[in-house]
């Protein structure tokens, strides 16, 4: 296993430990990173229109089309860092 890879799983796990949940704009931007960095580039439909939370979460990912996996799991580490710091 990578040293980013390991540092991204603990990241992971280290993100269990906030005091308060962050708003959710946060919350949105950690699923699209972690997904991003653990599984690439979305390959999933559309959830249906009623469902919001799915909808809000698919276009969070959605929205990092292209970003290699290597950056999100940089960016992902760097965004829980901050959150903990």
């Amino acid at each position: 296993m990578t040293d980013l890879r390991h540092e991204f799983e603990q990241a992971a796990r280290d993100i269990q430990r906030l005091d308060r949940r962050p708003d959710n704009d946060t919350l949105l931007k950690l699923y699209a990173l972690y997904k991003q960095g653990s599984e690439g580039d979305l390959r999933r439909t559309q959830p249906g229109f009623f469902d919001f939370v799915g909808t809000a979460k698919h276009e969070a990912w959605a929205h990092l089309h292209g970003v290699p996996e290597e950056e999100a799991m940089r960016r992902y580490i760097a965004l829980v860092r901050q959150l903990l710091g």
